[in-house]
C-alpha cells in the first residue's frame, strides 16, 4: 500500500484530508510540525507528501529543502497564501505542485493522482542518454558532465533530459510547462524560465562547448548541438 505524509499544524485539515487520502487508498501518515514531518519522511519513505508551507518549529519551505537533499519523493505543497513569489520559491526548491488554502479535498486528490500519473510516466527504468560529455540518467536521477556530478533538482533534470532527447527541437514556454507540471497546473511560463535560469547557472560550471540550452526568443527553448554534421 502506498504511504502519503501529511504535513499541517490545523489538525481538522489533516483530519478531513486523511480521510479522502484514506479512500483512495494510501496508509497515511501525519505529523503536525516540521521536525515531526522529517521525522516520519525518513521513518516511513512515503510515497508522495502534502506538506503545509506555514507549520511551527520548520516551515514547509525549509522541509521541502531537506527532503530534496535525500529523496524525489513527489512533495505537492499547501499554503494559506496565493502570492506569486511563493508558488516559485516553492517550485524552485523542488516541490511538484502548489495548492492554496481555501481548497476541496476532492481538488487535492485529483491533484495528487495528476502526480503521481507524471511520476509514473517518468520512472521508466534504464533511461540513459549521453552526449559529447553530457550523461542523463533518469533510472536514478544523476547528470554528469565530464564525470564529475551535476548537483540539480527533479525538476530541473526533467527539463535537461526533455530537451536532450529532443536534440534541436524547440520545445515553447507552454509545451515545458504541459509536459512536466501537467494540464492542471496553475501557474504560467516564469516557472519555466526560473528553472532554465537556474539550470544553466549550474551546468555553465562545466564545460559544454559542444552544445548548449539555447533560448529562442519570444518561443522557447532548446538542446542545441554543434559538431553533427
Amino acid at each position: 500500500m502506498a504511504i502519503m505524509l501529511i504535513a499541517d499544524d490545523n489538525r481538522q485539515i489533516t483530519s478531513i484530508l486523511e480521510e479522502y487520502a484514506k479512500k483512495e487508498g494510501y496508509n497515511v501518515k501525519i505529523a503536525y510540525n516540521g521536525r515531526q514531518a522529517l521525522e516520519a519522511f525518513n521513518t516511513y519513505k512515503p510515497d508522495i507528501v502534502l506538506l503545509d508551507v506555514m507549520m511551527p518549529i520548520m516551515d514547509g519551505f525549509e522541509v521541502c529543502r531537506e527532503i530534496r537533499k535525500i529523496s524525489n519523493a513527489p512533495v505537492i505543497m499547501i499554503t494559506a497564501r496565493g502570492e506569486d513569489f511563493e508558488r516559485i520559491m516553492g517550485l524552485d526548491i523542488g516541490a511538484d505542485d502548489y495548492i492554496v488554502k481555501p481548497f476541496s479535498p476532492g481538488e487535492v486528490m485529483a491533484r495528487v493522482r495528476a502526480v503521481m500519473r507524471r511520476i509514473g510516466a517518468d520512472n521508466v527504468s534504464s533511461q540513459l542518454f549521453i552526449y559529447d560529455n553530457l550523461r542523463i540518467n533518469m533510472e536514478d536521477y544523476m547528470v554528469t558532465i565530464d564525470n564529475s556530478n551535476v548537483s540539480l533538482t527533479k525538476k530541473e533534470i526533467e527539463i535537461l533530459w526533455t530537451l536532450a532527447v529532443n536534440k534541436n527541437k524547440v520545445f515553447t514556454r507552454d509545451n515545458l510547462l504541459n509536459s512536466l507540471w501537467g494540464y492542471d497546473y496553475y501557474g504560467d511560463s516564469r516557472t519555466v524560465d526560473s528553472h532554465i535560469k537556474r539550470l544553466r547557472s549550474k551546468i555553465d560550471n562545466f564545460n559544454h562547448e559542444n552544445w548548449e540550452i539555447k533560448t529562442i526568443w519570444g518561443v522557447g527553448y532548446k538542446f542545441e548541438v554543434y559538431d553533427e554534421e
